[in-house]
């Protein structure tokens, strides 16, 4: 079985880059389209460092088992164009991936964003990358959809 998952998924929301760029800038804004965030409003959440800079880190814990514990680290940002994290996974499994959002102008002031996620699978949970895929990219999908409604609402 291959030993990395590679997901991308994209969305073309009617705004100019630099505001789309603006909201998803802060990691905050993705308790309002992140699905994984809004699975539990009562998780526990700290965070270190300025967000919408490179270097925030975003944690969580909640005892729902699909939202788990971890934390997000912004590790890269090129103005109006890219965000990059590292996640780390403690529960329900331990891993770290890494996630970008793209953006990139679709004409008419409206932007492209595209998520990705990366990361590696390890046996024996690589026997079931195929439904892991298939669930992580149905709820990027929503996440980007609720990212659309928000930022153009």
């Amino acid at each position: 079985m291959p030993s990395e998952m590679f997901i991308e998924q994209n969305v073309i929301i009617h705004k100019p880059r630099k505001e789309v760029y603006g909201y998803l800038k802060f990691c905050r804004n993705q308790d309002q389209f992140s699905v994984w965030n809004m699975a539990d409003p009562n998780r526990d959440i700290t965070h270190s460092g300025t967000d919408g800079e490179e270097g925030f880190v975003y944690s969580w814990d909640s005892k729902n088992k699909n939202v788990g514990a971890g934390s997000q680290e912004i590790k890269k940002m090129i103005e109006d164009s890219r965000i990059e994290y590292e996640l780390r996974f403690e529960r329900p499994m331990k891993n770290v991936s890494v996630s970008r959002f793209i953006l990139d102008d679709a004409g008419d002031g409206k932007t492209m964003v595209t998520w990705d996620f990366r990361g590696p699978t390890k046996f024996p949970m690589s026997l079931l990358k195929g439904v892991f895929q298939r669930m992580l990219t149905k709820d990027i999908r929503a996440s980007l959809d609720n990212l659309k409604s928000v930022v153009e609402g």
